[in-house]
């Protein structure tokens, strides 16, 4: 096996089975470096948490959460904190009903329980065995997880990325779609028309997004809820709670039990 664990991977892309799955551990701050794979790939944590960046945008992937991608998405992947990473290699050829785009999904206790079953069983395992069913169990089980809204789509519309940026740089910043479109001498209407064209969100929203996605990841540094919602530009902690409440169905107090 490879002693780089950013290299890892590469001893599983060759096997003729449908299904592989490994495990990784890296250190806080780590990056995978931009890389990508054959078949598709469960990216799962059941420490720490994963930062996905991919052309098609942004991904944070909490504890309890997978991340879904097609084979040959070409993504980097950086961890906040110490993660320890347990990762299901898919042939969507050969496994039905797999997602056709990259998501994030509810990792239910049945399916953590099969993928970090699924690390111990060997690359060449017989079909029709114990092994091949458990497998396929997984599988089965990616296709009815619920998708979580954890994906921050980034425009390429240089007006609106420029907002784009600014919101991720300074996610407290109040200021308004009217504001912004001021600063850029367009109208609001434009920057209301693009930020749909372009990420498919309103500008509401993306800034939404981009604060939830800041502030699981400084819950997951274990920073105080109350910090995180004043530093994600939230007036209250009551309001920042209502607001993940509605994205969640749990308080932010609840979400990494």
């Amino acid at each position: 096996m490879q002693s780089d664990p950013t290299r890892k991977h590469l001893d599983f892309h060759d096997t003729r089975r449908a299904m592989a799955a490994m495990d990784v551990n890296y250190p806080d701050g780590a990056s995978t470096g931009s890389h990508s794979h054959p078949k598709g790939q469960l990216l799962y944590a059941i420490e720490g948490v994963m930062i996905v960046r991919s052309a098609e945008g942004t991904w944070v992937v909490p504890p309890s959460r997978a991340l879904w991608l097609p084979a040959g998405l070409e993504h980097d992947v950086k961890m906040s904190g110490a993660v320890k990473i347990r990762t299901v290699f898919i042939d969507a050829t050969a496994i039905q009903h797999m997602p056709t785009k990259s998501c994030v999904i509810e990792v239910s206790p049945l399916l953590r329980e099969l993928i970090v079953a699924a690390v111990r069983i060997p690359l060449d395992y017989q079909d029709g065995g114990r092994d091949e069913r458990l497998m396929r169990l997984l599988a089965d089980e990616v296709t009815v997880s619920d998708v979580l809204p954890l994906h921050l789509p980034l425009p390429e519309d240089g007006r609106i990325k420029f907002i784009c940026e600014a919101m991720i740089d300074q996610p407290s910043d109040i200021s308004t779609a009217e504001q912004w479109a001021a600063r850029l001498n367009v109208t609001a209407k434009t920057v209301h028309r693009l930020f749909v064209k372009e990420t498919g969100m309103t500008f509401a929203q993306w800034r939404e997004q981009a604060r939830l996605l800041l502030a699981l990841r400084k819950l997951a540094s274990g920073e105080r809820v109350i910090d995180v919602a004043f530093d994600c530009g939230y007036a209250s902690q009551s309001a920042f709670t209502a607001m993940f409440r509605r994205h969640f169905g749990k308080p932010p107090s609840e979400f990494y039990c």
